[in-house]
């Protein structure tokens, strides 16, 4: 059962991945697009600047969920590497309980944001809802509460090869199904 659970974690984990990676790639393609139409071609395009900003959007949400596994989220940990080994474990707690009322307030609020505002347009976007704009909020807050609840009950995935795979000593990729608990 825990094997099941770490591999379609895993394969969400890659997914998110992937598509914040996706975003970055195609906000550096738009975004010189919308440059060069205006300077040199000498025509605004309306589209890049509201498209890159929904992708930074998605890789804002996806990508910090993907860094709560990973434990690369930034922390100051000046005062708490101080503590004593028990102090620290109960702010570890402390933490975990935060993001889960963090991410589970991302899911409702953020699902009631995209409800009440589906019916709206982006004006540069008119085939666009706004309440697709917002859908990272709870989808992110989601993929968060899914990491968290993994991390709390099986404890930190930053050791897996999924999440470590650039640092394989023979560079490969890790997979999903790499035998690994």
């Amino acid at each position: 059962m825990n094997n099941t659970i770490h591999r379609a974690l895993d394969r969400l984990y890659l997914a998110c991945i992937w598509l914040a990676g996706s975003c970055i790639f195609l906000m550096s393609l738009f975004i010189p697009w919308g440059i060069f139409a205006r300077y040199v071609l000498g025509t605004g395009s309306q589209w890049p600047e509201p498209v890159s900003i929904l992708l930074m959007v998605v890789f804002t949400f996806f990508g910090a969920a993907v860094a709560y596994r990973a434990g690369a989220h930034i922390a100051v940990a000046m005062l708490t590497d101080r503590l004593p080994e028990r102090a620290q474990h109960v702010l570890r707690g402390v933490v975990h309980g935060l993001m889960l009322c963090i991410s589970a307030f991302m899911v409702f609020y953020g699902t009631s944001l995209c409800m009440g505002t589906w019916g709206q347009t982006i004006p540069d976007l008119p085939w666009m809802p706004v309440g697709a704009a917002y859908l990272p909020v709870p989808l992110g807050g989601f993929i968060t509460l899914l990491f968290v609840l993994e991390h709390v009950v099986f404890g930190s995935q930053a050791h897996r090869p999924v999440v470590l795979f650039d640092a394989l000593p023979d560079h490969t990729t890790a997979t999903p199904d790499s035998k690994d608990a």
